[in-house]
């Protein structure tokens, strides 16, 4: 069997310290000179081997910080049970997104975008309505301590929000979420479904959850029901997916 390339030997040694502890998350890493010197060999192929770890999202490269093991926090998001924080009691502002971070009311902001569109034929089949339905679509970002790590965009029927309340952005960041929104005009949510696919960010996704290269995202598509009629479409909720934990509980 042939020999191992150099620079892929020389990046598994480092994935190998980064995943096992011995290199901390937030260290620095000797410079491309230093590196090349420890392993002997040219500077080409130690730097072959950062954009090998840097494409997998390992390590990134600092303006006049050198390179960096990333920091990645794990958000765990509790797919069966998250939404417990929407439709429970609010004896303090929260929502799911706040529960999942582990955050108050105070640590979190969302960037809101509201407008009024027609539903394209994918919506219109998410929704079971015909294409051309009014939809209020919403585009949020969503910050934990001033880091940003997630996005969305959920659309409602024009039909359940307009004129209320819920189609004023003004309103947002609403406890409870779009459950609490839409309990407000009389709908009751009684069921959720989810979609879950992995594909690379787009370059606005990438910019704005400041995902480095090489890194997928959780793309989920969700419906919200209320007697089986859907009353709102998400798609999607974009989260980096190196920093992500989906678990789901299904009881038998």
């Amino acid at each position: 069997m042939p020999e191992r390339p150099a620079y892929l030997r020389i990046a598994d040694e480092i994935r190998e310290k980064i995943h096992s502890g011995v290199i901390e998350r937030g260290t620095r890493l000797p410079s491309n000179d230093e590196l090349a010197a420890t392993y002997s060999v040219s500077l080409m192929t130690v730097r072959k081997a950062m954009e090998v770890l840097k494409s997998e999202g390992l390590i990134e490269s600092k303006t006049r910080g050198g390179t960096i093991v990333r920091d990645r926090r794990v958000l765990r998001r509790i797919s069966s049970e998250r939404y417990l924080a929407d439709i429970g009691p609010q004896d303090v502002p929260k929502s799911s997104y706040t529960s999942d971070q582990g955050i108050t009311w105070s640590e979190y902001r969302l960037d809101v975008s509201y407008d009024w569109t027609e539903a394209d034929d994918e919506l219109a089949e998410l929704f079971g309505v015909d294409p051309g339905t009014r939809l209020l679509d919403r585009r949020f970002v969503f910050y934990s301590r001033g880091v940003p790590t997630q996005m969305s965009r959920p659309y409602l029927l024009a039909s359940d929000v307009g004129g209320t309340p819920v189609a004023d952005p003004g309103n947002e960041p609403w406890p409870g979420g779009t459950f609490a929104q839409l309990r407000s005009v009389g709908i009751l949510i009684d069921d959720i479904i989810e979609s879950v696919a992995t594909r690379m960010p787009t370059p606005e996704e990438a910019s704005t959850l400041q995902i480095p290269s090489g890194v997928p995202v959780f793309a989920i598509t969700r419906r919200l029901l209320a007697q089986g009629r859907v009353v709102e479409v998400a798609h999607p909720i974009v989260i980096p997916g190196d920093s992500a934990i989906l678990d789901y509980r299904i009881q038998i």
